[in-house]
Order: C-alpha cells, then sequence, then structure tokens
C-alpha cells in the first residue's frame, strides 16, 4: 500500500512514490480518467474514505447533474459547465491538467464524477482565493475554496440588473426581451458571504448582511460538513442545540439572537428554516397576484421543472402537469417580478440556506414582498433587535474600510467586547453581522456571561450594577462623553463666542447606563452650581438591565409593570406611568405620564436652541436625529432638517460654549429612547437648566416647572 498522510492545513496528499500511481489507484472513485498502469507501477490498495465519497453526491454516476449531456451532439459537457459537473472539467478550471489556470479551456468528457483526483491536486492545494459572479474576490480561504469554486452560484445583483439594463423598460412593463434568471444550484458560499458576495437580488438603498459567522470551529464547509460524505455533522451540532438527531431537527432550531417573527405567523419559537418557509410562501403569493393584475399573466412555479416559472394556463395557481413544460415557460417578466423570481428562487435551490446565512435569506425575500406589495410586510420583521440587526449601520458602517477600528470595535463587532475584557486593550476587529454568542459569553454553550468588577464611564467614574452580570451591558451602554469632557473643550472660552475650533460633542447611542447612574457617571452636562440626583432606585428588584429587558432579544418585560402599574398592557403604556405630583413641564397637567413631562421640556429647550442660534449666534440651526453630525445650518429658515440640508457638508459649525452645552444635552436625551424610564428626574433636571442657561441670553418660558428636587 502507497504510504499516503494529509497535511494539517490544506489537505494536500503526500505521496511516496508517484502521483500517477495514486491517480491510477483512484479509479475505484468512478470512471476511469487515467492511462492503466503499466506492471512496474505501484498501486493503490486501499483508497481512504472511498466508502464514505462513495454514498455521496459527487459520486453519483447517475444523476441529472452528470448525465444531463449524455444524449447531446457531441456527447460532451460544455465549457461553461464543465468546471462543476466533471472532474477534468475542474482540473481543467485549476490549471492541474497543465492548462491556464482560472478557465476551463475545452469541453469535458461525459462519463465522469468528482472524485479523489478533482480536489486532491497541487492546484488545489494551493488555491486560496474565490471570485464570484458578481466579481468580488475572496482572499486568504483555507480547504473550502475548493468547494466554494463550484457552490457560488452562477448569477448575482449584477446579472440581474446587467439583463433589466439590457431590456430596458419601465419596472411594471412585461417584455418578451427579460427571461428569469437562475442562480443555479446549492450556492451555499453565496448565502455565507450575504452582501459581499450580492448572490441575492439586493435592493438599491437597502443594507445586508455580509458573511454569517457560527461559532469558532463551525464557520467553514469542512467543519461542518463530512469532506468525502458530505453528510453534516449532527453530533457537532448537538453539543449546542438540543434535540438533534437527524437532518430534519435542524429546521427546527434557532439562536437567541433571532428573536423576531420574521413570517408574522405569530410564532417566535420555530426554527429559522420555518420563518424562511413562511416568507417564501407569502412571496409567491405577491408574485402570483402581482403576475395576474400588473404583469398581465398568470404565473405559477415548480421548483422540480426547469425554467421553474410557467404560465398558470387554467388560472388554479398551482403547477399542473401539462403546464410544466419549457415550452409553457413564463416569458411576461417585467423587471420588478424578475427580482423577486430570482429571491425567491435562490432561496430554495440552497437548501442549507437558513444554516448557511438564514437572516441574508430573511432580509431578501421580505424587501422582495415589500417591492411587490408595501402592504403584506405589515407584522413581518426584516431585521432583529439593535444586538443582532446586522444589516444596520451600527454594524455595516466599516464595511468599505475591511476592519472597525479599536476606538469602535468594543461595541460594533462581535470580538472586540471579549479581546477587550481578556485582554484590557482594544484592537481593530472584522467587521460583523451583529454579536455572537461569544462576544458576552465565555463559550458558545452560552453558560456564563463575562465576569466585569467595574466599569469606568467617559467622566472617569467607575461604577457597577447590584448585579455584576449587568456590567458587560453598561461596558457599551454608557456613551462615549461626559460632562468632564465637554468643561475640557470650552474651558476659558467666552460662553456667548463663536470658538473657532468649537465642534459639536456627540454622546453617542444608548447610553443608558449613564442615565441610570446619574451625576455618579454625569454622562449628560451637568451645570456649575446645580444639584443632581444619583442612581435610579427602582423598587421589587427592577434597577438592573436585564430584570427590565430581555437579554437577548432587548425587549422591555413591560407585563412585570403591570403589577404595580395599572392600565400597562402595551409597552406604549409605559409612557402613561407617572410617580409624583410635581408639575415639571408646568403645563397644569399632573394626569400625564413622566414621559410626556419630558417631552414638553425637551421640545422648549429645541425652540430655545433655535432662538439662540438666530439671534445670539446669527446662523439659524436645525436638528435631524438620523443624520450625522445632527445640527445643521437652516439654510432656508424655515426651521425644519429639508433633505438638502441634513448632510455633512451642511454641519452647523458656529458653536459657542452656551450653545454646545445645551445642544449636548438635548441629543442626550434624544439618544436614550427609554431615559424616561432609566433615570427621568435626572433627564428633567438637565433639560431644564439647559433651557434655564439658554435663557439669561434670550426669551425662554419656564412658567410653572418645577425642578426635581427643588419640590
Amino acid at each position: 500500500m502507497i504510504p499516503i498522510r494529509f497535511l494539517p492545513r490544506r489537505g494536500t496528499w503526500l505521496i511516496g512514490f508517484v502521483l500517477v500511481a495514486v491517480a491510477v489507484a483512484l479509479g475505484a472513485c468512478g470512471p476511469a480518467e487515467t492511462p492503466t498502469p503499466t506492471p512496474e507501477e505501484p498501486v493503490v490498495a486501499e483508497v481512504p474514505y472511498e466508502e464514505a465519497w462513495a454514498e455521496s453526491p459527487h459520486a453519483d454516476a447517475e444523476s441529472e447533474s452528470f448525465v444531463h449531456w449524455d444524449e447531446e451532439d457531441p456527447p460532451e459537457v460544455p465549457v461553461d459547465c464543465a468546471k462543476c459537473h466533471s472532474g477534468p472539467g475542474y482540473r481543467d478550471f485549476l490549471g492541474a491538467d497543465g492548462t491556464a489556470a482560472g478557465v476551463v479551456n475545452a469541453a469535458a468528457p461525459i462519463g465522469t464524477v468528482i472524485n479523489c483526483v478533482t480536489c486532491h491536486n497541487e492546484a488545489a492545494a494551493e488555491m486560496t482565493q474565490v471570485t464570484f459572479p458578481s466579481g468580488m474576490e475572496v482572499t486568504d480561504l483555507g480547504d473550502e475554496a475548493v468547494c466554494m469554486q463550484c457552490h457560488q452560484g452562477r448569477a448575482s445583483t449584477q446579472t440581474v440588473n446587467d439583463a433589466i439594463a439590457e431590456a430596458d423598460v419601465g419596472e411594471d412593463t412585461a417584455t418578451e426581451d427579460l427571461h428569469f434568471v437562475n442562480i443555479h444550484y446549492y450556492a451555499a458560499a453565496a448565502s455565507q458571504y450575504g452582501a459581499l458576495a450580492m448572490g441575492g437580488y439586493q435592493y438599491e438603498g437597502k443594507s445586508y448582511d455580509v458573511r454569517y459567522e457560527h461559532v469558532e470551529e463551525f464557520g467553514t464547509c469542512f467543519e461542518c460538513h463530512d469532506s468525502h460524505s458530505l453528510e453534516l455533522d449532527l453530533a457537532a451540532c448537538s453539543e449546542c442545540h438540543e434535540d438533534v438527531g437527524q437532518v430534519g431537527d435542524l429546521h427546527d432550531l434557532r439562536s437567541a439572537g433571532s428573536s423576531m417573527d420574521y413570517d408574522g405567523d405569530g410564532d417566535r419559537s420555530e426554527g429559522i428554516y420555518r420563518e424562511i418557509d413562511g416568507l417564501q410562501e407569502i412571496l409567491l403569493g405577491a408574485m402570483q397576484s402581482y403576475a395576474s393584475e400588473t404583469a398581465g399573466t398568470p404565473l405559477v412555479y415548480d421548483v422540480e421543472s426547469y425554467p421553474y416559472f410557467f404560465v398558470d394556463t387554467n388560472g388554479n395557481g398551482e403547477p399542473d402537469e401539462d403546464e410544466t413544460s419549457y415550452s409553457n415557460g413564463y416569458a411576461s417578466w417585467t423587471p420588478r417580478l424578475l427580482k423577486a423570481a430570482y429571491n425567491l428562487h435562490s432561496s430554495i435551490k440552497d437548501p442549507g440556506g437558513y444554516a448557511h446565512g438564514g437572516k441574508y435569506h430573511i432580509q431578501l425575500l421580505y424587501d422582495s414582498i415589500e417591492d411587490l406589495d408595501a402592504d403584506l410586510v405589515a407584522g413581518l420583521h426584516r431585521i432583529d433587535a439593535g444586538h443582532f440587526a446586522g444589516s444596520q449601520e451600527s454594524w455595516r458602517h466599516w464595511d468599505e474600510d475591511g476592519s472597525v477600528p479599536g476606538s469602535c470595535s468594543v461595541c460594533h463587532s462581535a470580538t472586540g467586547l471579549p479581546f477587550y475584557l481578556q485582554e484590557g486593550v482594544t484592537a481593530s476587529q472584522p467587521p460583523a453581522n451583529g454579536m455572537l454568542c461569544t462576544t458576552c459569553h465565555v463559550d458558545a454553550a452560552a453558560t456564563a456571561v463575562y465576569t466585569v468588577e467595574q466599569v469606568s464611564f467617559p467622566s472617569g467614574a467607575k461604577l457597577t450594577m447590584a448585579n455584576p452580570t449587568n456590567n458587560v451591558c453598561l461596558t457599551c451602554h454608557q456613551g462615549r462623553e461626559s460632562t468632564v469632557g465637554v468643561n475640557e473643550a470650552t474651558a476659558g472660552l467666552d460662553p456667548d463666542a463663536v470658538a473657532e475650533d468649537l465642534g459639536f460633542m456627540n454622546v453617542h447611542y444608548a447610553a443608558a447606563g449613564a442615565t441610570v447612574f446619574g451625576t455618579r457617571a454625569k454622562g449628560a452636562y451637568e451645570y456649575d452650581e446645580q444639584s443632581y440626583v444619583g442612581q435610579m432606585s427602582h423598587p421589587d428588584n427592577y434597577d438592573d438591565c436585564t430584570e427590565c429587558h430581555s437579554a437577548h432579544a432587548l425587549e422591555v418585560e413591560y407585563l412585570v409593570c403591570a403589577r404595580c402599574h395599572d392600565g400597562i398592557e402595551t409597552l406604549e403604556d409605559l409612557k402613561s406611568i407617572r410617580n409624583s405630583q410635581a408639575d415639571y413641564d408646568g403645563d397644569g397637567n399632573l394626569d400625564e405620564g413622566i414621559y410626556h413631562e419630558i417631552s414638553t421640556i425637551y421640545d422648549a429647550l429645541y425652540e430655545a436652541i433655535q432662538t439662540y442660534a438666530a439671534e445670539v449666534v446669527g446662523t439659524p440651526i436645525v436638528y435631524d436625529s438620523h443624520a450625522y453630525p445632527y445640527f445643521f445650518v437652516d439654510t432656508n429658515e424655515n426651521g425644519q432638517a429639508d433633505p438638502d440640508e441634513a448632510n455633512y457638508g451642511n454641519s452647523y459649525g458656529t458653536w459657542t460654549p452656551r450653545l454646545l452645552r445645551a445642544a449636548y444635552n438635548y441629543q442626550y436625551a434624544t439618544k436614550d429612547h427609554g431615559a424616561y424610564s432609566h433615570n427621568p428626574l435626572y433627564i428633567i433636571q438637565v433639560l431644564q437648566d439647559g433651557l434655564s442657561d439658554l435663557g439669561t441670553q434670550v426669551d425662554v418660558d419656564m412658567t410653572g416647572m418645577v425642578r426635581p428636587g427643588s419640590e
């Protein structure tokens, strides 16, 4: 027997005699593709992994994927198909046959399969990059590069856009110049790489998840599939997921970070596979309605019959046997219908898409439904709660840079927080689709949360929650500025003189931890000679993050509030709660919730900011909470942030210290959406004090307002 071993990294065969001898022996792995050995050549007595390979789809010499061209004239696998549908064609693509690599140079013979030497050769061992149909190139790959060359699909967003551009018709105009675009089969790599590969049809103006990261050691093809039998390693799945005994059980799985009812059926516990299945059903229904009403020709779909979409000649909505023929292929495509059909079919033709990139497929299906009929997405969900909303700006902002810088990575990458907690320093990290289990938990099984004894806030304060487990939350939910920072920036400056080097200071987002601690953290701007409340104390043990918010969905557990507060049936009802008889906003209404007390003062502060900017600074100002850096020049002086004003080039740049302090507090209150619950008295104090300070220079009406602490 010829000794064969595998290199740890690449799986390259080291053969004791000559490569030709191995190739001969490997004839057992499929139809002969090498010359008959001479008596002098040694023969392998036993082929490694032959039994596992023989039962795999790669070895199925009778499957359509290998016999499709047997009756063609000439009987050969054409250049366009040979790369993935014949062993010689794949080696031709690799350049393992001595031809140029990266292209198939000639048609391949029929009667071949994907056998041992197809993938185990020097050219395959040296391959480290894959180029997707979109043109995107992935480099620095390992063994999975061999799989990804074929399991990437044959079309992309660009393919669909090119077809539509060539047809040159309106979105809802049916034309025979458009034809269905097929991604092809088992495009697992396109699913996994999401927006990077653009394997699905990605709608303009939408953002999408990038490469799907599972957990460490389960991120490549071979870490989940046996490389020879191609079977899934279900035993490995069961280490974290309960009740996994067969492949069908995987359909019931969903992670803690997938908490939304994506398909709107009311079931948030069903597996991601079933969520996707529900969206596929909704999308097909939307396509059929659109096809009949807009394209003018009824449509049916049959996943097993090429070209998959057919004319529904009897109008019953089902693909009948006499309809699913090539001659009845659907030919009334509009650009809008084609995009949706491409996404539906792509999601179905990767049977493991729910595991390879489930949220990417959810986003594509949702967007297709919305594009066909926006009313249908009511009750559906495209994204998850913020920690797992991978397509959102908070995670996608650094994609073009290729890494999240150390100044942002702790809170905006999956690996930055554990790196910081373990090493005590920050470093750049790869972009992610949101958090992983291992972002907060010490292992993938999510058995324990990282220990954080105390948290350092931007003010320099070192604080801890009653339950230290919640300190992990505070590490990010603390803001990035404080009273200390604003004072340092404005020290020694005339409070009403425009300072050339003074810019807006942004506390950042969701600084709930700083709000809870009040003056102990000094997250908002606290004015000299004023006193402020400290940490918010709530009764009945509801004073920690995870006692009020679900740890993964982040939803407020508002029903527990009903134990003490009457009339709490929805999240919105929390805004009606108040525990004081003081009229903080001075409107005479002592029945409204504390949220509404804050809202009135908040609006008054914005009005005062605009008045001060116009009358004292001489440059009108407007605010847009969704456009960085939030404050802009009101060029037309209409008091509104118009689309042509809310852009970086029109940023407000004539700041005085007094204006900056008030604007800082206004932004602070805006960016902590739960401030009215986290520490309402603190928020009222800083908003009122900003209003009072501006009132030293412009007319401000604070009649009847009561400052907390002076009741």
